[in-house]
């Protein structure tokens, strides 16, 4: 399956999500999602570990690249993750699908990017 066909699949399954749980939270992300391929959001792990607490759980709309390093544990959902940023965050990754599991509301779960 081409990206563009996972990305499709996935902005469905949260705009579905959202509308049973009536969650404006789940919305916003497939907006964020939906956007263009130039704008999409690239977050950096240093702006990760900037504009993040130890124990926190974020998701970024968008890429995650490997530049930085995190100091403090952290929770990171995201659409696509670089090589190298894969490699440092290890254990720290949960998919977008079982986040919405976690948290079906989007109560505890920041954006960040």
């Amino acid at each position: 399956m081409k990206t563009n066909q996972i990305k499709e699949k996935l902005i469905e399954e949260l705009k579905a999500h959202s509308t049973k749980e009536k969650s404006n939270f789940w919305k916003r992300i497939a907006k964020e999602l939906q956007r263009s391929t130039r704008k999409t959001r690239e977050v950096n792990l240093d702006k990760l570990d900037k504009h993040t607490k130890e124990n926190e759980t974020v998701i970024v709309p968008g890429k995650i690249l490997g530049k930085g390093e995190l100091t403090h544990k952290i929770t990171v959902a995201a659409f696509s993750i670089t090589e190298t940023a894969k490699e440092k965050l290890k254990n720290n990754l949960i998919s977008i699908h079982d986040l919405i599991e976690k948290d079906p509301k989007g109560k505890n779960t920041r954006i960040i990017g």
